[in-house]
């Protein structure tokens, strides 16, 4: 029973950083001027793939009779809306917006690597955590490269 509340507590930390990242993919759509469309395209596409996660995620919690996270992160929250202040003092800078993203993929990445160091987390889930964490890599990279190419 305790290791069952351990991996749940694992998956759902999991499933709110998925949530922080769909929030931040969202509001960084929003902010983009319409000229960019190819990035708001990549965004929309990058939400889909942290509702897909969440799905596969929020499964193996129902599965072990547990209820699932709908929230996000208090960190994710504190982030949103440190952007938004930020935002009102230096507009929507393609630049700061993709800095931003890459913020969120840094998080999103460190929190899938700390659910892999977890001994709790069983290995039928681990393979599934690591190729989603692999996923969520390249499109970190994808995302820096973009800033990285943007003055």
């Amino acid at each position: 029973m305790e290791n069952t509340q351990a991996t749940v507590e694992i998956l759902n930390d999991l499933v709110q950083i998925n949530n922080d990242r769909i929030e931040g993919y969202q509001r960084a759509s929003k902010d983009l001027k319409d000229e960019h469309a190819d990035l708001k395209s990549l965004f929309t596409r990058l939400i889909g793939q942290s509702q897909g996660y969440k799905l596969v995620l929020a499964t193996e919690v129902s599965a072990l009779g547990k209820d699932i996270e709908t929230g996000t992160t208090t960190s994710g929250k504190i982030h949103r809306v440190w952007l938004d202040v930020k935002a009102a003092f230096t507009g929507h800078d393609t630049h700061d917006i993709l800095e931003e993203c890459e913020f969120g993929e840094d998080a999103i990445l460190k929190a899938y690597r700390t659910a892999l160091e977890d001994e709790n987390l069983p290995a039928y889930l681990r393979e599934t955590v690591s190729q989603q964490e692999s996923e969520l890599l390249e499109s970190h990279d994808q995302i820096k490269a973009l800033r990285d190419s943007v003055q």
